[in-house]
């Protein structure tokens, strides 16, 4: 069976490939995730997917590698992983109210040919207005400082959210499954 890596050390990405209940690795690409100047969002997350999956990749001689990446964007700005308390009760009190847009970077390399596959994936989540105090509490419980956007939807951050439209849920944990698959199946590896 071909092997099967995700250059990934994110818990939530490991818990999502998971679901497929097809064996995997998980290597550290240990990529720079700066910004270049002049880049959209949309261009970030996908040269940072095929920088993490080239990482791993050039390292093996054989397998499937699985790079993603994933950012948050509100009115054109890059919501970062706030790193603090008052930064994530900043970013949730920008969001209240508005369209979160998360857009995720996909790619998947065959280290045995070179054969590269990306994709961006958007997934848009419309805030509820929220009350400071509806914030302060949901921080206080989630202490969501390493997530972009400062909340985890597959936790409590499901509360904050007055709809999610996009084609895969898994997308706004940061690995769509359904794009995956696909992906996958045009290597020869077969899910079902």
């Amino acid at each position: 069976m071909t092997r099967l890596i995700l250059a990934s050390t994110s818990p939530f990405r490991k818990t999502i490939l998971e679901k497929l209940s097809i064996p995997f690795e998980t290597m550290d690409p240990q990529v720079d995730e700066a910004v270049i100047a002049g880049e959209t969002p949309s261009q970030l997350v996908e040269r940072l997917a095929k920088a993490k999956a080239s990482a791993v990749a050039s390292t093996l001689s054989d397998g499937l590698v699985i790079g993603s990446d994933q950012v948050a964007v509100i009115d054109n700005v890059i919501l970062g992983k706030p790193g603090s308390h008052d930064k994530a009760f900043e970013q949730l009190k920008h969001a209240s109210g508005h369209s979160v847009m998360f857009l995720t970077g996909l790619c998947l390399i065959n280290a045995a040919n070179g054969h590269r596959q990306s994709e961006v994936i958007p997934f848009e989540v419309i805030f509820r207005h929220l009350t400071d105090s509806q914030i302060e509490h949901y921080l206080q419980r989630e202490q969501p400082y390493q997530c972009a956007g400062s909340f985890k939807s597959e936790g409590l951050g499901i509360a904050l959210f007055e709809r999610l439209q996009g084609e895969d849920p898994n997308t706004l944990i940061g690995l769509p499954l359904i794009r995956l698959i696909r992906m996958l199946e045009n290597e020869g590896m077969m899910v079902l």
